[in-house]
């Protein structure tokens, strides 16, 4: 039976690996306030930023999907890993030996199947690019250095070589202990009619890493004419590759893609290793496909959607680059970013170019750029014969929604005016006025919700503003916890998960009844199983050992939500913004107690008991007397 990993070592892993490292591997963070940080969430799609990570606690939260947990939950999450999968890639990552427990840790038995696969693709591009030094891979070598790359590029990129006998990696895979099954299922063998064969063979190997580093799959370029393969063949769909959700280089440019809030896609390989070695080190490219919408998820996760961010495309000038970059154009609005494309002179590509015009003309071709949508409608007036009023009128009728969906308006405006000079209209403002009004159309379809927009029925929040969290009880109607009367609550719980020192002890004397909201009073009840806010202002586990008193999923979503969510202030809080809200809470309780025994005297009426009677009324003298004092001496009155 295959082995448990130690408790210990689980332990070790989590505290070893900080949490904003790890989710930095896969979208680009930036500032919240508090210590907190936040980016666009990778697990559904949004405008503004709503997800948080604490990097004190160890913890991420969502407040647009509610996803979230700690760094084995987002790897979990997020790779589609198993948590002995998760457990065992962290402590790779950290250097740290698991101990296996009841039987011991059996090779090829352990490990998840996403593992394994990636491990095979690991010692595959490790295979290959020691066969690029090989006799054989001479003709591999040739076609690298006669496009500018030398051994050091091929080092930097991992370019390797694939022998041209049938079954070379496989034989070395199954020497390292793959199975045949898992050597299909990775993409690296097919079925031959004696058994498994290498699927690339006498090829020059590009590996495809994922935006975490780790190889997916394979590139492999023809180099021999007897071989009638495909120019280009890539690694089929597997369980870890998906060509519509990768693009080569993102590994290597995704650091200077959130620095500079600018990208360049280009269209192969050698285009990519052409860039980065020209020094634009924001390349990628699209492996055998269309660039399409999971290659703009990844892109917007980097680009962290702002306004001054860039998307370039390079493109040859033939017909089918025109037609590759219309196509580029109909995705321009699911981009926060401006888009832009280069168009490489004489049909070159940023290979090419580099080889005949050196670094500075790669350079060049992305500063040259042109904004898409001018392209576009280029391309859509030449279309028309502007000589005639039909024609005019016709190109306007297609002209004007480019204009209206340029999201800068002043640029929306001087494009109107130069679409007016570019068909020949006299009459400028009536092209303006035409292309305000689709503007204005498309922004209220956008706030309805109206056909065409494609929203999908939940945004996570505005920028300032906050999403509104699902209650985590089944019973009942729907509760709202951002409302006034649940609001300090809410704070008090934050203040008492993020900052236990600024509230203990006196948080710990509460009871889980001057909660109002019943989630509240659960995560209360949390915290106290937890061993109390006094006890975790010096324990570093302590937000961990609430999580796990939680009763189910939903309440330890709650708590890693309050853990991770602002506090209301804009400065550093203190035992003065603490004291508010303790006496808040307690005074609202106080206050609640008072009205209930009101109304348990009048219930009573005239033939009560005088001793029953006399107890309540001086129940209900103490608790005045109480929230006068709350009132008028605050946290000294606790």
């Amino acid at each position: 039976m295959a082995g448990r990993i130690n408790d210990d070592d689980v332990k070790a892993v989590r505290d070893a690996v900080p949490i904003d490292a790890v989710v930095s591997e896969y979208l680009q963070l930036r500032n919240a306030g508090g210590g907190n940080l936040k980016g666009l969430c990778p697990f559904h799609d949004e405008k503004s930023p709503s997800f948080h990570v604490s990097t004190a606690k160890g913890l991420y939260h969502c407040f647009g999907c509610q996803e979230g947990g700690d760094t084995v939950d987002f790897i979990m999450k997020i790779d589609h890993l198993s948590f002995a999968e998760t457990i065992e890639r962290l402590a790779s990552q950290a250097g740290i030996t698991l101990r296996y427990e009841e039987g011991g840790y059996t090779p090829g038995r352990q490990q998840g199947e996403r593992t394994r696969l990636v491990e095979a693709h690991k010692v595959a591009a490790q295979f290959y690019a020691e066969q690029l030094d090989g006799p054989e891979a001479a003709i591999g070598r040739t076609f690298l250095a006669e496009r500018g790359f030398e051994q050091s590029a091929a080092q930097h990129f991992g370019v390797g070589y694939s022998p041209a006998g049938w079954d070379h990696l496989t034989r070395f895979l199954r020497g390292r202990g793959f199975s045949d099954r898992e050597l299909i299922l990775s993409g690296l063998s097919q079925d031959g009619r004696r058994g498994p064969i290498d699927r690339f063979r006498g090829r020059l190997m590009w590996p495809i890493r994922d935006i975490s580093g780790e190889v997916v799959g394979f590139g492999a370029r023809k180099l021999r004419d007897d071989d009638n393969g495909p120019k280009y063949l890539n690694t089929p769909e597997t369980p870890i590759y998906r060509k519509s959700q990768v693009l080569y280089g993102i590994d290597l440019a995704k650091k200077e893609i959130a620095k500079t809030s600018r990208a360049v896609v280009v269209e192969g390989y050698t285009d990519v290793m052409a860039c980065h070695l020209a020094g634009v080190t924001t390349a990628i490219a699209t492996c055998g496909t269309a660039f399409g919408e999971g290659h703009i998820k990844i892109l917007r996760r980097l680009l962290m959607d702002n306004s001054g961010s860039e998307v370039v495309f390079t493109f040859d000038g033939d017909a089918a680059g025109q037609k590759a970059a219309l196509r580029a154009f109909e995705d321009d609005q699911k981009f926060a970013a401006e888009t832009s494309i280069a168009i490489t002179p004489g049909g070159m590509d940023p290979c090419d170019l580099r080889l005949a015009k050196g670094d500075a003309a790669v350079a060049d071709l992305v500063e040259s750029r042109t904004p898409l949508f001018e392209f576009a409608l280029r391309h859509v007036v030449s279309r028309h014969n502007l000589d005639t009023t039909v024609g005019r009128a016709a190109a306007l009728d297609e002209a004007a929604p480019i204009v209206a969906n340029i999201k800068n308006s002043s640029i929306q405006h001087e494009s109107a005016v130069a679409l007016a000079g570019m068909l020949g209209i006299l009459d400028t403002q009536f092209v303006v006025r035409r292309v305000g009004q689709l503007a204005r159309w498309a922004r209220e379809r956008g706030r309805d919700g109206g056909p065409g927009q494609g929203r999908p029925q939940r945004r996570g929040p505005a920028p300032g503003a906050e999403a509104e969290p699902a209650a985590p009880t089944s019973r009942g109607p729907a509760l709202n916890l951002r409302s006034p009367a649940h609001r300090v609550e809410r704070e008090l719980l934050k203040l008492a998960l993020q900052r236990p020192d600024l509230v203990s002890p006196a948080f710990d004397a509460y009871g889980t009844d001057e909660f109002t909201a019943p989630p509240y009073a659960t995560v209360r009840r949390c915290i106290e199983d937890a061993g109390g806010a006094t006890a975790g202002a010096a324990d570093s586990a302590y937000v961990s050992r609430v999580r796990e008193a939680a009763p189910d999923d939903t309440v330890r979503a709650m708590v890693t939500e309050l853990t991770v969510e602002p506090l209301h202030t804009r400065r550093d809080p203190d035992e003065a913004y603490a004291g508010v809200q303790l006496v808040a809470v307690r005074l609202a309780a106080v206050n609640q107690r008072v009205t209930e025994i009101r109304g348990a005297l009048q219930r009573l009426g005239p033939r009560a008991d005088p001793e029953h009677l006399t107890a309540v009324q001086n129940e209900l003298w103490v608790l005045q007397q109480y929230g006068q004092s709350l009132r008028e001496r605050g946290y000294a009155a606790l």
